[in-house]
C-alpha cells in the first residue's frame, strides 16, 4: 500500500479511541501506524495509506462518538522526514540552527511539521507526541538560519490559526550543550 498520506485522530477518551480505531481500519484500506493512550488521558490514532483511503478512514471515525474528537487531520503527500521522526529514527544531521514548534495538539503539530519540512530546505530532527509532555507535542528542525526561520514561521502559522500554538523559537547558533544530551 502506498503510504503517501497520514490521518490523525486525537481523542479525549480511551474507550472512544478504541471504538474509532476499529471503525477506521474496517472502513478503509489503511495501515495502522499508531493507536495508543497519550498523556492527559487522551488517545491517539495515526493511519497511513493513499489519500482517498486515509480520508475515508478518518471520516468514518470522526463522527462515530459524539464529543470525543479533540482534533484530527489528513496530510496528503506527507514529507518523507515526518514518519521516521515520529518513530524516533530520523536521520542523523549536523545541527546548524535549531527551530522548535510547540503545540497543544498532536494533529496540529504533525500538520505544522509537514508544512515546515516542505516550506524550506530543513531537516526534521525529532517529533515528540504528547508522552511526558502533558498532552502537548513539538518538532525540532535544523538547517541554515533563514531556512529554519521560514520553516518555523510556516508551520507555526498553521497551528496558530487553529488556536493551538504554545510557542515557537529559532536559535541561530545553539550551544552544543543545549542539545547534546537531549536531541
Amino acid at each position: 500500500m502506498a503510504a503517501n498520506s497520514i490521518g490523525v485522530i486525537e481523542l479525549n477518551s480511551i474507550a472512544a479511541g478504541m471504538q474509532i480505531v476499529d471503525a477506521v481500519i474496517k472502513a478503509a484500506q489503511v495501515d495502522l501506524v499508531l493507536a495508543r493512550t497519550i498523556c492527559s488521558g487522551k488517545y491517539l490514532i495515526i493511519v497511513s495509506g493513499d489519500v482517498a483511503a486515509v480520508t475515508a478512514g478518518v471520516a468514518s471515525g470522526v463522527d462515530l462518538v459524539e464529543g470525543a474528537v479533540i482534533d484530527h487531520c489528513v496530510i496528503p503527500r506527507l514529507h518523507a522526514d515526518i514518519l521516521p521522526a515520529v518513530s524516533g529514527i530520523s536521520r542523523a544531521v549536523e545541527i546548524q540552527s535549531l527551530g522548535i514548534i510547540e503545540s497543544f495538539s498532536v494533529a496540529a503539530l504533525l500538520e505544522a511539521a509537514d508544512i515546515a519540512a516542505k516550506a524550506a530546505n530543513v531537516a526534521i530532527i525529532e517529533i515528540r507526541l504528547a508522552m511526558a509532555l502533558g498532552g502537548k507535542a513539538f518538532v525540532t528542525l535544523t538547517g541554515d538560519v533563514s531556512a529554519v526561520r521560514a520553516a518555523v514561521d510556516a508551520g507555526a502559522a498553521v497551528v496558530a490559526q487553529r488556536g493551538l500554538l504554545v510557542n515557537k523559537a529559532v536559535i541561530a547558533k545553539p550551544e552544543e550543550r543545549l542539545y547534546r544530551d537531549y536531541i
